[in-house]
């Protein structure tokens, strides 16, 4: 099985990205065991990098380092992608 890296972009007190963490809980809990994800999660309060990139985009959900979405996490388009990567 690999294991996936899932990185949320985004900042303290950002609705969306609250949004963004509970799609993402969800899709995790119903995948259960069968993929191995790491989540991590990362505020463009504290990385200027980041900040310049992704300001106008929070949140920003890369999947092994490449960007899956923006602004809004669709649940069946994220559990298709983490599906895929069995």
């Amino acid at each position: 099985m690999t294991a996936v890296q899932l990185t949320l972009i985004g900042k303290p007190d950002c609705h969306l990205c609250d949004v963004a963490q509970g799609v993402i809980d969800d899709v995790l809990n119903d995948l259960g065991d069968q993929v191995t994800v790491t989540l991590e999660k990362r505020s463009i309060l504290d990385d200027p990098q980041l900040h310049d990139l992704y300001w106008e985009k929070i949140p920003v959900l890369l999947i092994d380092g490449d960007e899956h979405a923006h602004w809004r996490v669709n649940a069946e388009k994220l559990r298709s992608a983490l599906e895929g990567s069995r």
